[in-house]
């Protein structure tokens, strides 16, 4: 099978710089191929999202799923000095315009005259995205030229152009591709070689355990004979060993008498693989390829407690194994790209790789392209969470030019959530609508759920963030009066005095009794609540067992984050390590998809009716890489980009901890015990530490100011390291 793979960044770069040397190029004018913004993103989403199968059927997903624009026209105009050699590199047909005349053919290589003149191409392709490669001296190709997928020209009666075309123009996607070589539609993960840690010969096959939860293809080594061989994937070895029920397996018919090497056509998660095969067909040996997304990480932390140092590495591996073309739900079983899931996944990325362009890239698959239809994933819930995310991605990055360029994306969508209230103005299921929420049993989606409508604040205020970077002041103003009047009501209608929290929901005009946690944590850490109601919520329903508990990693990632914000550090880091430290003792090498510490045996393993449907590596069991960035380390930007952050460390516990937050400008390091704190601050922006002491604390490097309360502050200036001797 023939595959393209990439390697590190690092040797991406020296090819690079080698390729570029060898044509005689400055590495300053770089050039990159480029494509319309967001269309390459629903190529690849697509071309990922259906490779999933079950027992060996094919299984799409369930909603709908655009197409890349298949007609772009790209142009940009450049001042040269003297004439320069243009080469050209295409993905589709294509021809070449200078100043709008034609040049004939497909030319490989054009001269752009001295003086200033517009190169423009137009490129048709419909089973790729239409990509160009430009590179000359100074005229290359990057995301500053200009493109638009129809130029609404016309000529009159004398054949003049208009020249006043009513298109819009966006400025050209991109990534990492930076040589011709490296064209978008060859795009493939990276991969590695693996052994299993050991391999035994049963009556009935070969049973192999590579160790740990993975991911890639299966190879068999000098494979000959005639007959079958049967592959069965299992997550546990009880998965693997049961032929009828596993999630996952390969079939193949041989027939070769020369002994030859085969890898198997599609990836598939795993750790362990049971083989069956005819008498007279023969292998001498399995491996795998590790299929991998090439990461740099940034993010660290280690402290004195060692299993929430083992649940830490455990977290970050499980996110690595599903950090991949897209940040995906699980490796085993969907494969695809979940608003809810992904959600998580952009919080974690920001505490660990810091990769923006996978949450850009994972927010564009997602939302596809208009007119709307349905909720994204079909989930209203994962709507307001694709909103979210964007509050969020400006908030970590401060990317102004991917609001100003998807805005009105963002616009159809919102109006297709407005579009569909009920007659009090709230969120309440329609047909074709799935109200998730969460996996718990008996949990009422009837009605006008609370949750929902909490979400649908938040995301209308992320409209009116965006439509102000936009600069569409109407929509802005707009979007604050419809998110104020919801807020307001979502306060009269739920909010419940007498059980101090938000009730679940209203059916036919009336609260219901039920008190679930949803809300209730999500308006915590929204910062909602007054003090009083946030006390009265985390006594009432946060510390409250007879309020229905949560057993998926999903919704303890908020709960548990709801904790932190009201300062339970030491509650949490107790609860971090029963729920995820209960799953490392039951020998997870990664962590799942739900948990439940009153099952035992294969029960673990169980769901959605079937034996295995469980998967066990899912990217929203890795929370604790957030939960310890953000509430331990106490790092989070208060400006965009981190132009301004502030630092308050919470040991919770712990006799030291120490680690590294990564942000667009360099890494944020800290250090931290019960009698000092050293940090040493990003390359650009202002940091403010903040800190409680029982004594009056020193520090040489700045001057600390007391706030009241035996709470102090300190400025941290760009690039600083700073030392505080305190007293906890």
């Amino acid at each position: 099978m023939k595959r393209f793979f990439y390697k590190s960044l690092l040797q991406s770069q020296l090819i690079l710089g080698l390729w570029l040397f060898s044509a005689g190029l400055s590495l300053a004018q770089q050039a990159t191929w480029i494509w319309y913004p967001g269309d390459f993103e629903i190529w690849l989403g697509n071309k990922m999202q259906n490779r999933r199968t079950e027992r060996g059927v094919f299984f799409p997903p369930f909603w709908k799923l655009d197409s890349h624009y298949n007609l772009i026209d790209f142009h940009k105009s450049f001042t040269l000095n003297a004439p320069e050699e243009v080469s050209i590199f295409v993905e589709g047909q294509y021809n070449v315009k200078i100043d709008g005349k034609a040049i004939m053919g497909y030319p490989k290589k054009i001269t752009m005259p001295t003086g200033k003149h517009k190169l423009s191409l137009k490129v048709f392709c419909q089973d790729r995205v239409p990509a160009i490669f430009i590179q000359g001296k100074n005229v290359v190709s990057d995301n500053s030229w200009l493109v638009t997928f129809e130029d609404k020209e016309w000529i009159d009666e004398t054949g003049k152009a208009s020249d006043q075309s009513g298109t819009t123009w966006l400025n050209a996607g991109s990534w990492n591709f930076n040589t011709p070589a490296q064209a978008p539609s060859k795009f493939s993960l990276a991969t590695k070689s693996q052994k299993p840690v050991k391999v035994e010969i049963l009556k009935e096959g070969t049973m192999l355990d590579f160790g740990k939860e993975t991911f890639g293809f299966v190879q068999l080594k000098g494979l000959k004979g005639k007959g079958k061989v049967e592959i069965f994937y299992g997550e546990s070895k009880e998965e693997a060993m049961d032929t009828e029920h596993c999630e996952t397996l390969d079939q193949l018919t041989i027939n070769q008498s020369i002994a030859k090497d085969s890898t198997m056509e599609l990836t598939k998660a795993f750790r362990y693989i049971f083989i069956k095969k005819s008498p007279v067909v023969s292998f001498k040996e399995v491996s795998m390829l590790y299929e991998y997304m090439p990461e740099k990480e940034r993010g660290n932390f280690r402290c004195s407690d060692e299993q929430i140092n083992q649940i830490y590495d455990v977290a970050k591996y499980t996110f690595q194994l599903n950090t991949r073309e897209f940040f995906i739900d699980g490796i085993k079983r969907d494969r695809w790209i979940w608003s809810g899931d992904a959600y998580q996944s952009y919080l974690m990325n920001y505490y660990s790789f810091f990769d923006s362009p996978a949450v850009t890239r994972t927010l564009l698959a997602l939302r596809g392209k208009d007119p709307v239809t349905s909720h994204i994933n079909t989930i209203m819930d994962y709507t307001f969470y694709w909103f979210l995310g964007i509050y969020d991605y400006y908030l970590y990055t401060g990317d102004k030019t991917f609001i100003q360029q998807f805005y009105p994306r963002m616009q159809t969508l919102m109006e297709y959530c407005l579009s569909r209230r009920n007659k009090d103005g709230m969120m309440e299921g329609l047909s074709g609508d799935w109200v998730f929420i969460d996996w718990a049993e008996g949990l009422s989606k009837k009605g006008a759920v609370s949750f929902e409508q909490l979400l649908l604040t938040r995301s209308l205020e992320t409209m009116t963030l965006c439509a102000n970077i936009a600069n569409d002041t109407k929509g802005a103003t707009r979007y604050k009066q419809i998110g104020e009047e919801l807020k307001s009501k979502f306060f009269s209608t739920y909010w419940n005095d007498n059980k101090h929290a938000f009730v679940h929901s209203q059916v036919d005009g009336k609260q219901t009794d039920n008190v679930t946690r949803y809300s209730n944590m999500f308006a915590i850490f929204f910062n909602y609540l007054d003090d009083a109601k946030k006390q009265g919520i985390k006594n009432h329903v946060l510390l409250n067992d007879k309020i229905q508990k949560i057993t998926t990693p999903y919704m303890r990632f908020y709960e548990l984050e709801a904790l932190c914000a009201l300062g339970e550090q030491k509650f949490v880091l107790d609860e971090m390590k029963s729920y995820w430290g209960g799953m490392l003792k039951l020998g997870a090498t990664s962590f799942w998809e739900e948990y439940n510490p009153t099952k035992s045996g294969a029960e673990h393993y169980a769901m959605y009716g079937r034996p295995f449907g469980k998967s066990l590596c899912h990217a929203w069991g890795a929370s604790p890489i957030y939960l310890l960035g953000k509430y331990y380390l106490g790092v989070k930007p208060t400006s965009p980009a981190y132009e301004q952050y502030e630092i308050t460390p919470e040991l919770g516990g712990l006799a030291w901890m120490e680690g590294s937050v990564p942000t667009p400008k360099g890494d944020v390091k800290l250090y931290c015990s019960k009698e000092s704190i050293k940090i040493t601050g990003t390359n650009d922006g202002v940091g403010k530490l903040k800190f409680k002491s029982q004594t009056t604390p020193t520090c040489t490097q700045g001057t600390i100011q007391s706030i009241g309360n035996q709470w102090y502050e300190l400025s941290i200036l760009k690039g600083q390291t700073i030392e505080v001797k305190y007293q906890q």
